[in-house]
């Protein structure tokens, strides 16, 4: 480490990179960090030590240790950038070194928590291609200067040589005046990074955060908040009886019916989900701006108190695939997703940043979608339907189930003091079943336009995936006992973006291997035989099969 640590982005590929440390603001960011990471633990020393009067003073010395730790990371963190890789130097007990060769990086995500921002600082994650299942967070810098972040993040992407270093501790202060010039419009000091002159492809309208409360998303923190109070009241023994209004609350559940009480329940659970699916919507979109910009990359930038800018490498999009949740879809809107390697896909796309738009109207998906990919048909043709025994296949999946269900209602009536209108409860799930294999059917096809495959797939979830076959790095034909007996099989294409396998469920063989074959021309050559056309055949078009049922699972 040099003696005065400075947060330049490393020396020039002649000279000897060496270790530097993130910037000295962090020291008032870490302990804060430190502290709330140790809460739990601090509130236990005191509520320990409530007993011989001493939990004030281990509570003190708990705190003074977390701060002691927080200071402990930054003198402990340190990094170096070179022509050919990034290294991250950390560990208090256990220490690391993480490195990342330059020509391996996809991504360059830059962000700002509040705190951060207040001190015109940025956290850097430089992504690999690495998915979530991989359980990894990237290489990341916490925290560089915003003007320094922007920088890096530009330089790391288009593979610009290292600038020499500057002098130590004299460019924190023009660092600070940049900062400063650009205020965030709620008075803060930096807002996410103006990225270069490029092409907006679209920009956050007032009007889409309409399409907040059908996303839902609010249920996990309804249930987050639920569990803690839960936790809460058990944790310090609290009785609601003692209280005037939970004790009236607690007195009318008791005398209200069961089919009313529940639908109180779901209705208020709908009215909470909703309001904090609307505040999400604000805080994690607010601001949401997608730029091409002119060395053929996209740029992402939204937050209303954490900022994030992200910026992909078009060559690094591997598709475009347009998303209808079942609520969204019913009041018009969409998502808009990039299937692309270097961004994290196992813990939603809102988190992992392949979100190219936020839920808005359909139509402004599908414009998005086209103006990304660069091709408007796989987003406009309609697709090829798959058959009689797919949709057969969509009802039997969907009426069985419900149907034990109802057999089994009816038999617990008969045996047990079951209510009687749980039976006639179970009715309506066939009703739905019906509506929902109707609706997924609707929703399956495929087709293969201007060399690109596009799948169609879900109820709940509706998917238009759109992949360039260019893109695809081999195929997986699987079939069950079930698809056998009906002549169907799932052709699964994979590829080194987004979720890696994006299936053509349920298509007709014959369909899928042609289609697979058509795609990548060659591929599946040794694996398939023509079968022999003729008058009966399909108006004589020549048709494969697989040589046995071993190379189902095929080829890739």
């Amino acid at each position: 480490m040099t003696s005065s640590p400075t947060e330049v982005r490393g020396p020039r590929a002649d000279q000897v990179p060496q270790w530097r440390r993130l910037s000295n603001r962090m020291l008032l960011i870490h302990p804060v960090q430190s502290l709330l990471q140790f809460l739990p633990a601090l509130l236990g020393l005191l509520i320990a030590g409530t007993t011989s009067g001493n939990g004030p003073i281990y509570s003190l010395i708990g705190a003074a240790a977390a701060i002691a730790f927080g200071v402990l990371r930054w003198l402990t963190t340190s990094y170096r950038i070179s022509s050919e890789q990034v290294q991250v130097r950390r560990g208090v007990l256990n220490r690391r070194v993480l490195s990342v060769r330059r020509d391996r990086i996809r991504t360059v995500d830059v962000s700002a928590p509040l705190l951060h921002r207040v001190l015109g600082l940025a956290r850097v994650t430089v992504g690999t291609g690495l998915s979530d299942r991989s359980r990894s967070d990237g290489l990341r810098l916490d925290a560089l200067h915003a003007a320094t972040a922007a920088e890096l993040r530009e330089e790391l992407l288009h593979r610009r040589p290292v600038d020499a270093p500057a002098a130590p501790d004299a460019a924190e202060p023009a660092a600070d005046a940049d900062a400063g010039a650009r205020a965030h419009p709620g008075g803060l000091p930096w807002s996410a990074p103006s990225p270069p002159a490029g092409t907006e492809l679209a920009r956050l309208s007032p009007r889409w955060i309409g399409y907040g409360p059908f996303t839902l998303s609010g249920l996990v923190t309804v249930g987050v908040v639920g569990a803690f109070l839960s936790r809460l009241v058990n944790e310090f023994h609290l009785d609601p009886t003692r209280y005037g209004a939970t004790r009236e609350l607690a007195a009318r559940v008791l005398h209200t019916s069961l089919p009313l009480l529940l639908g109180e329940l779901v209705l208020g659970l709908v009215v909470l989900a909703a309001i904090a699916s609307t505040c999400g919507y604000v805080l994690a979109f607010w601001g949401f701006r997608l730029t091409r910009l002119p060395g053929g990359t996209l740029h992402v930038s939204r937050g209303l108190i954490t900022t994030r800018a992200i910026t992909l490498e078009e060559r690094r999009l591997r598709g475009v695939e347009v998303s209808e949740p079942l609520l969204l879809r019913a009041v018009g809107g969409a998502r808009c997703i990039a299937i692309a390697t270097g961004l994290r896909v196992g813990r939603g796309a809102e988190r992992g940043g392949s979100l190219l738009l936020p839920s808005a109207p359909r139509a402004e998906a599908q414009r998005v979608a086209i103006a990304v990919l660069g091709r408007r048909e796989p987003f406009t043709v309609p697709l090829i339907g798959h058959g009689p025994a797919a949709r057969r296949r969509r009802y039997t999946r969907a009426l069985v189930p419900c149907a034990l269900l109802v057999i089994a209602a009816v038999i617990l009536h008969a045996l047990l003091p079951v209510p009687d209108w749980a039976p006639v409860a179970t009715l309506t799930l066939l009703v739905l079943a019906v509506l929902v294999a109707a609706d997924r059917y609707r929703g399956l096809g495929h087709a293969l336009v201007g060399g690109t495959l596009v799948a169609g797939r879900g109820s709940l979830v509706r998917r238009r995936s759109a992949l360039p076959t260019d893109g695809i790095i081999g195929w997986n034909l699987r079939r069950s006992f079930f698809q056998r007996r009906a002549g169907l099989a799932t052709l699964t294409a994979t590829t080194a973006g987004g979720e890696q396998a994006y299936p053509v469920p349920d298509v007709p063989l014959a369909d899928a291997t042609a289609l697979a074959d058509t795609a990548l021309p060659g591929l599946l050559t040794p694996f398939l035989v023509p079968t022999s056309s003729g008058p009966d055949s399909d108006s004589g078009r020549s048709r494969v099969r697989p040589h046995s049922d071993a190379t189902d699972r095929a080829a890739g």
